[in-house]
């Protein structure tokens, strides 16, 4: 590789500010605020909001919502669904 055409690849904390929860991994990212890890270290750290810490997806609360009757208008135009039917 070339020398100084490449950012600064290191070690990086993603603070999850909604689960106050934090992953340390590698980036390249620049960032001016730093945190203490859990092993002693100071890391750069960037401030996320969602996560899949805090994401409904990961955390399993996801709820599907029906925004202005789609679902009740699929089900007049093609039929009811039907549960637990093989």
């Amino acid at each position: 590789m070339r020398p100084d055409i490449h950012p600064e690849y290191r070690p990086v904390v993603f603070y999850d500010t909604g689960a106050a929860t934090g992953f340390l991994t590698r980036s390249a990212v620049s960032t001016t605020d730093t945190i203490e890890w859990e092993d002693g270290n100071t890391y750069p750290m960037v401030k996320v909001e969602v996560s899949s810490a805090s994401h409904p997806f990961y955390t399993g609360t996801m709820k599907i919502i029906d925004s202005a009757g789609r679902v009740e208008r699929f089900e007049r135009r093609y039929g009811t669904r039907r549960r637990g039917s093989s």
